[in-house]
């Protein structure tokens, strides 16, 4: 096999790798636990993107005594909490990963 050849191939494969990147980054994942008491939903990257509780997730014996406002306030904190995890976490990943692969080289779904 020649040189163009391979550069050729190198360039269909990441195509196909931003392609798959594209797709996964507009694909909703929806997971439940406690019977559905919460649900969260992020992105097929695993980018968290939004929580949601029931009162019974709150308070299990007595649901009713919980407001909406509550739910809501809960819902706000715990994402903004994990949003700024996944930041975070995001950051130190590329600041490791900038210090193997040498400058000038991109690896399509590391940044």
């Amino acid at each position: 096999m020649n040189l163009a050849n391979m550069m050729k191939q190198a360039q269909q494969v990441q195509k196909k790798l931003q392609d798959a990147q594209k797709d996964l980054a507009g694909t909703d994942i929806t997971a439940q636990a406690g019977n559905g008491s919460v649900t969260v939903v992020c992105d097929g990257h695993g980018k968290f993107k939004s929580i949601k509780l029931t009162k019974e997730a709150i308070n299990p014996e007595l649901p009713s005594s919980v407001d909406e406002e509550t739910v809501e306030m809960l819902e706000d904190l715990i994402s903004s909490a994990m949003k700024q995890a996944t930041g975070q976490a995001n950051t130190l990943m590329q600041n490791k990963i900038k210090g193997i692969v040498p400058a000038g080289i991109n690896i399509p779904g590391l940044f």
